[in-house]
């Protein structure tokens, strides 16, 4: 699909001129800081006790499914059985899980990471905020 607007500028009249690019030493230096180690721990210590609780509440309905035919085939109501609200509970978790993950990763994680990536892409220094970024 074609269209008639021009692709962006690279720095034009007003705005922030183009990024710095980091160096090897520079994204070596960033990754060695404790800044970032406690972004990374931040990110490992959500994520990874919710994969092994998911993973582990999956194998549960799994081996359930496997070898608990009687109690899955229990009717709750209906003809809605056990094994059919735990499939229906694993699809809830998954987008809960992911619903949970995004506000953990707005409130904690992307300030943290923006803040590591602006001083990137300004050398060092920590970018000015704009009008529309500030408290206005």
């Amino acid at each position: 699909m074609a269209t008639d607007a021009p692709p962006p500028s690279k720095g034009g009249a007003g705005k922030d001129p183009a990024p710095h690019a980091p160096s090897t030493e520079e994204f070596i230096e960033v990754q060695e800081s404790a800044e970032f180690g406690e972004l990374r721990r931040s990110q490992r210590s959500f994520a990874f006790p919710l994969t092994v609780a998911f993973i582990a509440w999956y194998l549960v309905y799994v081996l359930l499914s496997n070898y608990a035919h009687d109690f899955m085939g229990t009717k709750l109501f209906g003809n809605i059985n056990v094994a059919l609200a735990l499939g229906l509970g694993q699809f809830l978790t998954t987008f809960l899980i992911a619903w949970f993950y995004s506000r953990h990763a707005a409130a904690k994680l992307d300030p943290k990471a923006e803040a590591i990536r602006s001083r990137m892409e300004h050398g060092g220094q920590a970018r000015p905020q704009t009008r529309l970024e500030g408290d206005a």
